[in-house]
């Protein structure tokens, strides 16, 4: 069966074509392999522990977590090596050190003070934490000054409790420029920088173990730049809009197939225009182009947020309604214009629709489990456990 014939108990749903998931884990896998790249997939996409689990069963080293909270939550389901990748506030330093009983744990940081509490909670606790010096690759977000690096380099090295484990150089900036020459010209400046420190470190006796980065966008550059040992991809698994609309890195078409879906229900069917579907600001994230429709609706309609809990499916005849004027009163004309015949290949009331999202990693945040649907119409309920933060204790 299609996953198109997957009738979810209620909706919206986010559901997972468990065929697709396996072959972008296997694809991924495979090249890293092939290239001799380590892969650390990036948590922050899925937020989901069995997920994870699976991950690492298929071949990946670890994974990286984006929190603290994601990095308790999948050393919790026997994740057994993390990767904090962002700067963490000092109050995060004893959460992290205290996974490093259970884990291999890293933590990565851009200032002497991190290295030094994130040192000091390490002792505290009696464990070691992997120290990753996190390299600016030009978006001056988080990141060290190559300058920087040797000094703190030397600095994790000497520091009881934290073991210098490597760089950082994650491009977050240049992984959906669409065209691909521009993202390779993007990105050869960000290779170039992380090479130069590379060699800095080095000749400084300071040679790092791991240098990490990378990402889905700029996964076929990555894996033969020759300085990345470790590719920090996510988005892979599952694909979204974002990445449809660009280049792939490797040219032709993508090598990951869309796996996430998110089920509509058509709760309102009165205008010839459109109809209104469950699915609004709360199951679908603005962040990024719109989401696609991708089944259930007549080719060319599109899905248009209609406040938190509601979209419109549009009808393709009406799509230039939504270019200038007031939509209201287009709507209320073609209503009222006997001559205007309602749409027949239009969804009905109950029907459902299915959405392609159009940012996976924070649709996903928006929803407590994914619904993962194998070929066979069986379904399995994982869980996105790792996207509650722990309340702190006042």
């Amino acid at each position: 069966m299609t996953i198109w014939s997957f009738r979810p108990l209620q909706t919206p749903a986010l559901l997972i074509d468990r065929a697709a998931l396996d072959a972008n884990l296997a694809n991924m896998q495979g090249l890293c392999d092939r290239a001799g790249v380590r892969l650390r997939a990036h948590g922050k996409t899925h937020k989901c522990s069995t997920l994870g689990r699976l991950q690492v069963e298929r071949g990946a080293v670890g994974l990286c977590a984006q929190t603290v909270g994601e990095a308790e939550a999948f050393v919790a389901a026997g994740i057994p090596d993390v990767l904090v990748t962002a700067p963490s506030a000092q109050w995060a330093a004893p959460r992290i050190a205290a996974l490093a009983a259970k884990a291999r744990i890293g933590a990565t940081a851009d200032h002497a003070d991190q290295i030094a509490w994130l040192g000091a909670a390490a002792r505290a606790a009696g464990g070691v934490i992997d120290l990753v010096v996190d390299l600016d690759p030009g978006t001056h977000r988080t990141g060290a000054h190559p300058d920087q690096v040797v000094a703190l380099a030397r600095q994790a090295a000497e520091t009881e409790g934290l073991r210098f484990a490597g760089i950082q150089a994650y491009a977050g900036h240049i992984q959906h420029i669409g065209g691909k020459s521009d993202r390779q010209a993007a990105y050869d400046a960000v290779i170039d920088r992380a090479a130069k420190v590379r060699d800095a470190l080095t000749a400084a006796a300071l040679a790092p173990p791991v240098i990490t980065g990378g990402g889905t966008g700029s996964h076929a550059f990555d894996l033969k730049s020759g300085v990345f040992t470790e590719l920090q991809a996510g988005s892979y698994a599952v694909m979204d809009v974002e990445y449809e609309v660009c280049e792939a890195p490797a040219g032709g078409a993508w090598g990951f197939r869309q796996a996430m879906f998110l089920a509509a229900s058509v709760v309102s069917a009165t205008h010839k225009s459109h109809v209104t579907v469950d699915a609004g600001f709360k199951a679908l994230s603005s962040d990024g182009p719109p989401a696609k429709v991708a089944s259930g609706a007549g080719a060319g309609s599109l899905w248009r947020p209609m406040g938190d809990e509601h979209g419109m499916i549009l009808h393709p005849s009406a799509i230039p309604m939504l270019k200038g004027g007031d939509f209201v009163t287009a709507v209320e004309a073609l209503d009222a214009d006997p001559a205007a015949p309602w749409p027949t290949d239009a969804p009905r009331l109950g029907d459902i629709v299915w959405l392609q999202p159009g940012h996976c990693d924070p649709t996903i945040n928006l929803h407590d489990a994914l619904i993962v649907v194998a070929e066979d119409g069986s379904w399995e309920r994982w869980a996105v456990d790792a996207r509650r933060v722990t309340a702190p204790k006042l």
